[in-house]
């Protein structure tokens, strides 16, 4: 907490708050003189004030951190669409500030609709016009917060490549919002950060999971094939195959019930 408040301090400072201190310095440098006693008085005021703006925005900081360290350990990771964009006619830094209408819908909660401010800057500007965000949300309060990491991810603005050897070869889901979605809450509901490269070889479980979706997702992106009954096309699962992964799913908690049996119906019906 020291360590954050004397960095906003210093940043203070450094916009514009060195004049106080400024003052303070040439009023005792010059020895008192009685001409200069404004500069103590508007010194000290300025001096406070600056003290009063970094406490404030250290406070704030620290809230905002907890809340992002809460909800994620916590919080149910789910996709926001966009339907509604409009300016506020605010700037700040040089970059507009708009505000968002969403359309949350996730697992372990009835969707609501909620309105956010955001700075509009270059690096969000992909996935405002791609018209969905990933956010973080507290299925009791319906507290959210946006996730702009994960969002340019769901929304192709980063590639998404994955390396399965036991395949040798490497399936590309970039801005594939269905299966990156998926992918991204096993991730979350075993701890795994989300970093540019995420290597799970420890992990057998859950890398089983993940190479359950990424096959089932590249299996979907190929052009449509008629396999024979109860058989599988050159390089597909075939369908008791499919069914096993579908049940390893389920018991993970991935799937709900309903997702379950609504696959599980679409792949018997392909027998």
């Amino acid at each position: 907490m020291l360590a954050r408040y004397l960095k906003t301090q210093l940043m203070v400072l450094l916009c514009g708050g060195l004049v106080g201190p400024i003052f303070l310095i040439v009023y005792f440098t010059l020895g008192l003189d009685n001409l200069l006693a404004w500069m103590l008085y508007v010194g000290l005021l300025i001096t406070v004030a600056d003290v009063l703006i970094a406490l404030a925005l250290t406070n704030y900081g620290a809230k905002s951190a907890a809340k992002s360290a809460e909800l994620e350990q916590h919080g149910v990771l789910a996709l926001a669409q966009i339907t509604g964009l409009t300016e506020t006619g605010t700037r700040i830094n040089e970059q507009p500030v708009v505000k968002v209408t969403l359309h949350v819908a996730g697992p372990g909660f009835m969707p609501f609709e909620c309105q956010d401010r955001v700075i509009a800057s270059v690096t969000r500007l992909g996935n405002l016009t791609a018209r969905k965000l990933v956010v973080l949300v507290n299925p009791t309060t319906q507290e959210h917060q946006i996730d702009w990491e994960r969002s340019a991810l769901v929304n192709g603005l980063v590639p998404a490549q994955f390396t399965v050897a036991e395949d040798n070869r490497t399936y590309d889901l970039s801005g594939q919002a269905g299966p990156l979605m998926e992918i991204l809450q096993i991730l979350k509901a075993n701890g795994v950060p989300l970093n540019r490269m995420v290597d799970i070889r420890s992990n057998p479980g859950l890398r089983a999971q993940i190479q359950a979706v990424v096959r089932r997702a590249a299996e979907q992106q190929a052009p449509a094939a008629a396999p024979a009954a109860g058989g599988a096309g050159p390089g597909q699962p075939s369908i008791a195959e499919r069914l096993q992964e579908l049940e390893t799913l389920r018991a993970s908690g991935t799937l709900t019930d309903d997702e379950y049996n609504s696959r599980r119906a679409q792949i018997i019906s392909e027998i």
